[in-house]
């Protein structure tokens, strides 16, 4: 250590020298040269280990922003596609559905589903946005639900407890409420600073009390319009993986 700074000295002493000695400086400016060179490589030789540490670090921040990302639009594909599915399993069940509803209704069953009623949902999906497309049909699902449990109620009266058509109503409510559930998780898993609007305040529009002959064609047109409501969301989730789920 002495020995360090006794020769640290020597050396200001000998550029102090410089100064005045016209004839050494030469040297000096040699000796100021590589004095300079010389904190020019400690300099280098420190900030070399940083710049590394500098691109690792960056390296790593990428990665891991890609990861995320990564495993985001997976869980948004595996969310999709399990809605999708269970969309098109009820759409395939209400088609039986139909089909059982009018052999069950006598010889004027094909008429009945020819007879439109304004008091039943439409089947349409609105909106311009992937956020509106699926709230329109999750609000859609919500209100066609108190028409499903009226047509239930409805056939209670007019079929044995036997029948296969209530069997089917039921599966078919009880699917429906269930892709409800998955549309509202795949809904908040995209845009959780949206929320979907309460069931609780919308308004139903059930028709008034009816006759038997009103209740027959109640109940296949809110079958057949559901059907025609689940073929769009099929199509609509199809459409959407290409706008929501970045794989």
């Amino acid at each position: 250590m002495t020995n360090v700074w006794f020769l640290s000295l020597k050396k200001k002493k000998f550029l102090k020298e410089c100064d005045y000695d016209k004839s050494a400086q030469c040297a000096c400016d040699t000796e100021r040269r590589m004095n300079g060179h010389v904190k020019s490589m400690h300099f280098q030789q420190f900030m070399e280990p940083a710049t590394t540490l500098l691109s690792l670090l960056l390296l790593m921040a990428v990665y891991s922003t890609r990861t995320v990302a990564a495993s985001r639009n997976q869980q948004c594909w595996n969310s999709l596609q399990q809605t999708l599915k269970q969309t098109r399993l009820i759409h395939k069940e209400s088609v039986d559905l139909i089909k059982t509803y009018k052999d069950s209704q006598g010889d004027m069953s094909e008429f009945f589903c020819k007879v439109s009623m304004n008091d039943v949902p439409d089947s349409n999906i609105s909106g311009m946005e992937p956020s509106e497309r699926i709230m329109s049909i999750y609000t859609h699902l919500q209100v066609f639900f108190p028409h499903l449990k009226r047509v239930y109620e409805q056939q209670t009266d007019l079929q044995s407890s036997t029948s296969p058509l209530l069997a089917e109503l039921t599966r078919v409510s009880s699917r429906s409420r269930y892709l409800a559930a998955l549309l509202n998780s795949f809904y908040q898993s995209l845009f959780p600073n949206l929320p979907l609007p309460e069931p609780a305040g919308w308004p139903t529009s059930l028709p008034p009390p009816q006759n038997i002959f009103q209740q027959k064609v109640y109940g296949c047109v809110v079958l057949k319009t559901y059907k025609n409501f689940l073929s769009n969301v099929s199509k609509e989730l199809r459409s959407l993986k290409s706008k929501v789920c970045r794989i």
